[in-house]
């Protein structure tokens, strides 16, 4: 219950620090969400995609 409080009255009692700290939790929320949406993405598809096939297609220049 103290641990509430005192986040209660660190964060959300005035409006302006409850605004910043809806801003500063949205922006490290849509980072973490993003990198979490891709990594899922990438393991999906992974052997599918242009950097991971790229080397195929590539043309070599030996000299």
């Amino acid at each position: 219950m103290a641990l509430a409080k005192s986040v209660y009255n660190l964060l959300f009692r005035r409006t302006s620090t409850f605004a910043i700290t809806i801003m500063v939790g949205a922006v490290f929320f849509e980072r973490i969400f993003d990198q979490g949406g891709d990594a899922i993405f990438e393991q999906m598809n992974h052997g599918k995609l242009w950097k991971h096939i790229k080397h195929n297609y590539e043309n070599k220049d030996e000299e």
